[in-house]
């Protein structure tokens, strides 16, 4: 059995710290969820490389990076509900868990919502509830939410998002056309009173529906 806990520690290390993600909560998250569980068998070996990786589904895991600088803008903290738009294999949302009470993780293909939730309460993530659907349409159910993070990008933001931020609320999310994509972080001020800042450029897959 290999001991991956070196490598990720100087994941954490190297790769997000010493790129300026400073915020303690996320680095510690970042620490102790064991990203090898949450990519293909065989690529187990490069689950803490510098980069994104193949899942199935012809979708990816993002690059720790990338994670922890949304997860560090979306300025989450305990006590908090999240939601996540794209689950993936559901890593991001175990960083988050580790974080917040709890965090609703929506995906669009059911193989994918499937597996990521058996993995998720394999592993004793059981503050994650991981929902089959739309992530256009968010989740009005369990709205208002203290943060959302999309893990695919649009050309605008879904309305519905914007209205299921509680004030005060962060939204981050790549805007944008494919190939020319900002990472942004939206704060809900007042009912209709939002602030935007960029904050990198990336390269994410598209949200269906989102334009």
């Amino acid at each position: 059995m290999i001991d991956y806990r070196p490598a990720r520690l100087n994941m954490v290390e190297r790769q997000i710290a010493r790129r300026g993600v400073s915020d303690l909560a996320v680095l510690e998250a970042m620490s102790e969820v064991p990203r090898e569980e949450f990519v293909p068998e065989n690529l187990r070996d490069y689950a803490y490389e510098d980069t994104a990786l193949p899942i199935d589904g012809y979708q990816t895991i993002s690059q720790p990076y990338i994670v922890a600088l949304m997860a560090s803008a979306g300025e989450l903290s305990p006590g908090q509900k999240v939601l996540e738009i794209g689950t993936g294999s559901g890593y991001a949302a175990a960083v988050m868990a580790r974080i917040v009470s709890r965090v609703v993780t929506i995906e669009r293909l059911a193989s994918l919502a499937d597996t990521a939730r058996m993995r998720l309460t394999r592993l004793g993530y059981g503050n994650v509830e991981v929902v089959t659907g739309d992530g256009v349409a968010g989740c009005e159910a369990e709205a208002p939410f203290d943060a959302i993070l999309s893990a695919a990008g649009s050309r605008r933001i879904p309305p519905a998002w914007k209205s299921q931020l509680a004030i005060g609320g962060r939204l981050v999310m790549p805007l944008g056309p494919l190939g020319d994509q900002i990472l942004v972080k939206v704060t809900r001020l007042k009912d209709d009173d939002y602030v935007e800042k960029a904050l990198a450029a990336v390269r994410f897959v598209p949200l269906i529906g989102g334009g």
